[in-house]
């Protein structure tokens, strides 16, 4: 099967190795950016035929673009939601365009007639809130944004994806609205403008971490995130799902030791030795992205992705090769000196 598709935020990190495989398989991909400024920039680190790739300019916060940028297609990727690398000054920095995004592009998407509507969510949305006794979830389970450790990111991500839900169950219930949910999003890089979600690695090589954290996640390669999205595309009986993408839960630990052992000397710089939950505390009064995952420590959430591997045939690589794709590319693009 393949058509013509919308996925939003074409120079985010899941969306460009999902227009890579969309294309590879046939697809006419629209995309959006920003600002088409980039347009020639995000062409460049894609490389793929550009004759089945349209980009559109579209905001999450404006209306401008979406309606062009649907025009002709049957389905749509929605990926396009923020996530920074800084602790924002108030959650409705991220709470309001994530859901208001959605929400526009779900309108967007009714009035243009999609049948298939897949929106990137991600395990914040599921796994937060619960207290630390419960370490496994799936699906089932919803964040609770009233919780003290349900941050800012976490919050944005269940707010959006249960507004959506409720719109399409109140506005457009023949639409077929799927979400895909990943957890920590690993993998090679197509440029130097790399997602938030690598900092962890960036932090483990170029030796800016002084010890390893009691932190931990579940981690999931970019390349079957973007698979697990062709799939809810374009597999049959898919209103309503909604899909775990996640490997293996590892502590920090177990991450930096795939690193020593399969980096060699460009891993001289990732540290050994464990770095107490204090002087985490610590350094997080300094460190904005640290900041950020202070409630993390000594946290197991453990996602499991049983639900997409049964109904989807889905599957994941070995997170070591996730680990050090991410690394080696980092290296070989400048971003870290080893």
């Amino acid at each position: 099967m393949a058509g013509h598709v919308f996925v939003s935020g074409g120079s985010g990190y899941i969306a460009g190795f999902l227009i890579r495989q969309l294309i590879a398989e046939g697809w006419n991909v629209n995309t959006s950016i920003r600002n088409l400024r980039r347009e020639a920039e995000v062409r460049d680190w894609l490389g793929v035929d550009n004759s089945k790739l349209k980009f559109f300019a579209a905001d999450l916060m404006s209306d401008d673009g979406w309606a062009e940028a649907m025009a002709g297609c049957s389905h749509v990727a929605h990926v396009a939601s923020p996530l920074p690398s800084n602790a924002p000054k108030s959650d409705d920095e991220l709470i309001i365009p994530a859901r208001e995004g959605a929400l526009r592009a779900l309108r967007f998407a009714h009035a243009a007639g999609i049948k298939r509507f897949v929106m990137t969510s991600s395990v914040a949305a599921i796994a937060y809130g619960h207290g630390k006794g419960k370490q496994h979830f799936s699906e089932a389970d919803w964040t609770n944004v009233e919780s003290p450790d349900a941050y800012a990111y976490v919050k944005s991500k269940t707010i959006a994806e249960r507004a959506a839900r409720d719109w399409v169950a109140a506005n457009a219930p023949q639409m077929e609205y799927v979400t895909v949910n990943p957890s920590l999003v690993l993998g090679p890089l197509l440029a130097a403008d790399f997602s938030t979600s690598l900092e962890a690695i960036k932090k483990l090589l170029d030796g800016s971490m002084p010890g390893i954290p009691n932190l931990g996640f579940s981690v999931v390669d970019v390349r079957d995130v973007a698979d697990l999205h062709v799939r809810c595309l374009t597999l049959p009986n898919m209103a309503g799902e909604r899909f775990v993408a996640a490997g293996p839960f590892l502590w920090m630990r177990e991450v930096a030791a795939i690193l020593k052992e399969g980096l060699g000397a460009d891993g001289k710089k990732v540290p050994t030795r464990g770095l107490p939950n204090f002087l985490v505390r610590l350094s997080a009064l300094f460190d904005p992205v640290i900041k950020q995952v202070v409630g993390e420590l000594d946290n197991v959430r453990d996602t499991s992705a049983q639900h997409a591997k049964d109904v989807l045939g889905w599957q994941t690589r070995d997170p070591k090769e996730s680990i050090l794709d991410t690394a080696r590319d980092m290296i070989r693009l400048g971003l870290v000196k080893t």
